[in-house]
């Protein structure tokens, strides 16, 4: 009975939100000006606002002059300071919360500030913003009547009250006890460090409950819902939970995915949403179903600015605001933010595919993509064209990553890919003829390199056993939502390395 009434209190709350973003939509340009000028106000009582001279600027274009675009590189120093205890870094206070994110296999790890303003103005209003949409294409749902699934990470308690974790963690952390009723598995195992462990428990007590809506990166999903297959003898999802509606998903591009979840979900009356949520802050949501495009959420205390795409390997390139971005072009993507992020790249490209409203998709990363011949490959293209080949041969992708072929005096280049199948196709010869086919047909600049083979030849695909990303993952120790294989490299690293621990181990 409470849980049916708290949903009823949700509802009408998340009916002003939805109005809420309606209105900011009205005045985008407007909107992220006052975003821009709030930022600016807490930028001027910092150390680093105050050696760019901050209390001088007026405008944004004063600001782009006096502060550099900067990677997480330039700003460690001041990073670093903060987590030693420092205060007015690069926001206002001292911070204790920093959020873990590898992105990638890479060693280092990046350590992103989370102030209570980036935590509840940012990564709580976009939550929230989430569900208003929701409720809005779905006023039945149900959201705060049963339970919902959480894939959280893991924290670290250090000294001086420093804590250290995934984005997921630090949010579950510090939810209200009013909120947790409404979430499986208990806190104590969501945010387990132990993946294996978390998945195996989350397994046993989450198949029991009423689950009406989950969120997290599909990969680690499918492990789980594997699993609980495994438990309870049911054969798909949907027999363990009759009432799931809702996913929300991120962090990989869902293409190469959304057979397989069909296949644990039948059914025409599940809604896919894809959420562009990083640590560095949560930027957009998908907002209509089945139509690709994420709402750029204008209004959450970051403000944007994006560099042409031909333009992003200059060291301080011009940007573009909101108001001067094209539909179709590819962006690189540059925040300043409620967490000290100040004009920093998180190094994603996006493309518009409105402005009216504002709606983008993440389509590759600046340092994940091929371009070693000229071809331009981004991710979204090689997710797209991996989707589209099995529909067309057969097969299901577990995970995948490519690499070029480097010429050599007596052969040409090419592309290199190592895939992992969870069903495998039944002729791979011909598999990958069509997924050459398909990227030709999807990127031009690769048609183009392709043509006659003149300076590229059919790509090659190997196999690789199953379970090669997950154990490979495992033995750097990378296991976790933050952790993933780059679909796409420059360089032939991490291919040889799963080449050789397949050696090793097979």
């Amino acid at each position: 009975m409470f849980y049916t009434f708290f949903n009823t209190l949700v509802k009408g709350y998340l009916k002003y939100r939805h109005y809420r973003i309606n209105t900011m939509y009205s005045n985008p340009v407007e909107t992220q000006l006052e975003v821009f000028i709030t930022l600016l106000d807490n930028l001027k009582n910092t150390e680093y606002g105050k050696e760019h001279k901050a209390s001088a600027i007026n405008n944004v274009s004063e600001y782009k002059q006096a502060f550099p675009i900067v990677d997480y590189e330039q700003l460690f120093p001041y990073i670093d300071k903060m987590m030693k205890g420092e205060e007015n870094i690069l926001w206002p206070g001292k911070v204790h919360w920093f959020a873990k994110s590898s992105g990638t296999t890479n060693d280092r790890s990046k350590y992103i500030p989370i102030t209570d303003d980036n935590l509840f103005e940012n990564h709580v209003a976009a939550s929230w913003d989430a569900m208003s949409i929701l409720y809005s294409n779905r006023p039945d749902a149900r959201i705060f009547d049963r339970k919902n699934l959480i894939m959280g990470g893991s924290l670290t308690q250090m000294k001086d009250k420093l804590v250290i974790g995934d984005v997921s963690a630090i949010l579950l952390n510090r939810m209200p006890a009013v909120g947790r009723p409404f979430y499986s598995p208990d806190f104590e195992t969501a945010i387990l460090p132990d993946w294996e462990d978390k998945i195996e428990k989350m397994a046993h007590q989450c198949s029991k409950d009423d689950i009406v809506m989950f969120a997290g990166v599909p990969t680690w999903s499918l492990v789980l819902f594997k699993r609980i297959l495994e438990i309870t003898g049911k054969k798909n999802i949907r027999e363990v939970w009759p009432n799931l509606r809702t996913y929300f998903h991120g962090g990989v591009g869902f293409d190469p995915y959304i057979d397989q979840f069909k296949a644990l979900m039948p059914g025409n009356d599940i809604e896919y949403y894809e959420v562009y949520n990083a640590s560095e802050g949560y930027f957009a949501v998908q907002d209509r179903v089945n139509q690709k495009g994420m709402l750029l959420l204008l209004d959450n205390a970051i403000f944007y600015e994006f560099i042409s795409i031909e333009n992003m390997h200059e060291d301080q390139p011009d940007t573009l605001t909101i108001g001067e971005v094209e539909v179709g072009k590819d962006y690189c993507i540059v925040i300043s933010t409620s967490s000290g992020l100040w004009r920093y790249r998180p190094g994603d490209v996006v493309t518009f595919v409105s402005v009216h409203p504002y709606r983008l998709m993440v389509t590759g990363r600046t340092k994940h993509y091929i371009n070693v011949f000229g071809e331009e490959v981004m991710v979204a293209n090689t997710d797209r064209a991996i989707k589209e080949t099995c529909e067309l041969c057969g097969g299901k992708v577990n995970d995948y990553t490519v690499a070029p072929i480097f010429m050599e005096s007596n052969s040409k280049g090419g592309h290199h890919w190592l895939v992992e199948f969870t069903e495998e196709p039944q002729d791979i010869a011909i598999f990958t003829e069509q997924l050459d086919k398909k990227l030709r047909s999807i990127n031009s600049d690769y048609d183009a390199k392709r043509h006659k083979d003149i300076a590229l030849q059919n790509l090659v695909i190997e196999q690789a056993p199953k379970g090669t990303f997950h154990d490979w993952l495992k033995s750097k120790g990378k296991l976790g939502g933050q952790s993933k294989i780059p679909r796409l490299s420059n360089e032939r690293k991490y291919i040889e390395d799963l080449q050789h621990f397949i050696k090793q181990n097979n």
